[in-house]
């Protein structure tokens, strides 16, 4: 296996301003000769860990994207700029610039570029959610004129509403500077869902306190609405940014732990139907 550390400034001039300094660690299982597959192309996954858009938690990239390597998929974790080098749409061009790498490195890296999906926990739930309702808006389109669709998103306990009575106002502080009481349809991902959103997987906890589940709820119920896919898992007990669930990422784990660790068991049974 390959693992590469990409500077995204170094390969997209336009970002890196206010010396923010995106990155992307990639991880790419070799093509096995021995069994005829150098020609295999796999799906991709890229990665948006959480921080409240104020920082990259460790605990949502590497260990993440172990786990998700034994699915099939190249991965691709984004450490994304925060608060403090930039705010939006800084951050949707990093997502957009991250699968023209994809794109650009295919046939090196052995891609599917049909089948490139977008992960993300907390505010990077927001993040990972918000490209895939606004891929194609005028702020990404200026930079990247032909700016990919996601295939599929997967929302881990996902900031997703702006509403001021469950949304997590850091995280939206320190994306915009402010928070968006006139521009909530802007940046509520639960009201940009339209005809083109991706299929989805969607988790939380009922008991999160930190980001609530109306959150998930909203975006599901706006999926529903526009007939788009999606599976969605609940767990009654579990505190905000459980990740894994377990000793990879968690101090002394319990039966609550053990519990809510099935998320991983469930996305990789969608993911054998889906990609």
């Amino acid at each position: 296996m390959v693992v590469e550390k990409i500077y995204l400034k170094d390969v997209f001039k336009d970002l890196g301003e206010n010396n923010a300094n995106p990155t992307v660690e990639c991880y790419l299982p070799y093509n096995m000769t021995e069994m005829n597959r150098q020609d295999q192309k796999r799906p991709c996954m890229v990665v948006c860990p959480g921080g409240g858009y104020e920082f990259c938690s460790q605990r949502e990239a590497e260990p993440i994207a172990l786990n998700l390597l034994p699915m099939g998929f190249n991965v691709f974790v984004l450490t994304y700029s925060t608060f403090k080098e930039a705010y939006y749409p800084t951050q949707l061009l990093e997502v957009a610039a991250t699968f023209e790498l994809i794109k650009q490195n295919a046939d090196k890296w052995n891609c599917d570029i049909e089948k490139i999906g977008i992960m993300g926990f907390s505010a990077g739930g927001h993040l990972a959610a918000h490209y895939s309702n606004s891929f194609d808006c005028p702020d990404i389109r200026d930079k990247f004129k032909e700016s990919i669709r996601p295939f599929a998103s997967v929302l881990c306990y996902p900031v997703i509403s702006s509403d001021a009575e469950i949304a997590h106002r850091g995280s939206f502080e320190n994306l915009l500077g402010y928070f968006p009481d006139a521009d909530n349809e802007k940046y509520s991902c639960d009201k940009l869902v339209n005809e083109n959103t991706p299929q989805a997987f969607i988790w939380h906890t009922a008991e999160d306190t930190c980001v609530p589940v109306e959150n998930s709820l909203l975006y599901s119920l706006a999926l529903k609405k526009y007939k788009i896919p999606f599976e969605l898992h609940i767990y009654p007990h579990g505190w905000h940014g459980l990740s894994t669930s377990d000793a990879q990422t968690c101090d002394n784990v319990g039966d609550m732990h053990k519990y809510v660790n099935d998320w991983l068991t469930s996305l990789k049974k969608w993911v054998e139907i889906t990609f």
